[in-house]
C-alpha cells in the first residue's frame, strides 16, 4: 500500500467514532472467532486489523498471548486503555505486517483485514506469519449481507478506489478466500451468522449514526459534501436500505461469515 492510501485510510478510520460503533454494535464478533478458532492458554495469537480490540481482548481473556495490530493508532490506544494482561498493542499495515515468518500459532482478523485494499498481499502476510499447523481464523461481512449491501449502495457516492484495489465484502465470499489461500490451508470450514443489531429504533437513526461515527461511511459523504442533490440522494438509499432490512423495531440482522482453516505446510 502507498504511503498516501495508508495516510487516507488511518484518517478514514481515525474520523467519527468507531470506538463506539466497535463497543455499541458489534462487541459480540470477537468472542464468537475466539471460540471458533479455539483460541486457549498458551497460544501466540495475532489479531490483524485489531481496531480497539474486540477480538484481542478476549482472545487474551482465555489465557494466550496477545498481538494486537492495526494500520490507525487511535483505535490501538483506546483498546490498551482497557486490556487486560497478555496483550501487546502494535502500529502494523496488513499489507506488510512487521513480524517474524511463522511467528504465530493462531492469526486472527474480526471484520478488520478486510478493508485493507489489496486483498492477495494482504492475505500472503496472514499466511507467512502463522507457523505450519497453525490456525488462520477470519470473521467478515458477506456482499449479500446488510454491511455488504450498505457498501454497494455508498460506491457510486465514493472517491475511487486506489488501482488494484478491491471491495472489502469480498472477503466474506468464501470462493474468494479459497482463491486468496489456495492450497495453503487445508481443514476449512465456514459458516454464514447473523449478528442481531437492536441498537437503533428507526432506518433514520441507522443512517445518522453512520453518518457521525463510522469512518467509510463519512468518507464518502465528505465526496459528495459540495453536491447537496447526491447528498440527499444517499440519505434517501441508505434510508430505504435499512428499511428493507429492518426486523422489527429497528432491529436488524447484519450477516457475516466465520472463516477458519489450518495453515498447511
Amino acid at each position: 500500500m502507498t504511503t498516501t492510501v495508508k495516510t487516507k485510510h488511518r484518517a478514514m478510520w481515525a474520523s467519527g467514532d468507531y470506538p463506539a460503533v466497535a463497543s455499541e454494535l458489534v462487541a459480540p464478533l470477537g468472542p464468537a472467532l475466539v471460540q471458533a478458532a479455539g483460541i486457549g492458554p498458551g497460544q501466540t495469537v495475532l489479531d490483524v486489523g485489531a481496531g480497539t480490540g474486540n477480538a484481542a481482548i478476549p482472545a487474551a481473556k482465555t489465557g494466550a498471548t496477545v498481538t494486537a495490530s492495526d494500520l490507525t493508532p487511535e483505535l490501538l490506544a483506546v483498546g490498551e486503555k482497557s486490556s487486560p494482561a497478555g496483550v501487546t498493542w502494535i502500529e502494523a499495515d496488513a499489507e506488510d505486517l512487521p513480524f517474524e515468518t511463522a511467528a504465530f500459532d493462531t492469526v486472527i482478523s474480526c471484520i478488520g483485514v478486510m478493508f485493507a485494499p489489496f486483498h492477495t498481499a494482504a492475505a500472503g502476510e496472514l499466511l507467512r506469519v502463522c507457523r505450519p499447523g497453525g490456525t488462520i481464523g477470519l470473521a467478515n461481512w458477506t456482499p449479500e449481507g446488510f454491511i455488504g449491501q450498505m457498501f454497494a449502495t455508498m460506491k457510486p457516492y465514493a472517491a475511487p478506489p486506489p488501482p488494484g484495489a478491491q471491495p472489502p465484502p469480498l472477503w466474506g465470499d468464501p470462493a474468494h478466500l479459497a482463491s486468496l489461500f489456495g492450497d495453503h490451508v487445508t481443514d476449512v470450514t465456514v459458516e454464514r451468522r447473523s449478528l442481531r443489531v437492536g441498537h437503533f429504533r428507526t432506518a433514520a437513526a441507522f443512517r445518522d449514526y453512520f453518518k457521525s461515527n463510522y469512518g467509510p461511511t463519512i468518507a464518502v459523504y465528505r465526496n459528495i459534501a459540495d453536491d447537496p442533490a447526491r447528498v440527499a440522494a444517499l440519505d434517501g438509499e441508505l434510508l430505504a436500505l435499512a428499511e428493507r432490512h429492518d426486523a422489527g423495531d429497528g432491529a436488524m440482522d447484519w450477516e457475516y461469515l466465520l472463516y477458519v482453516a489450518r495453515r498447511a505446510g
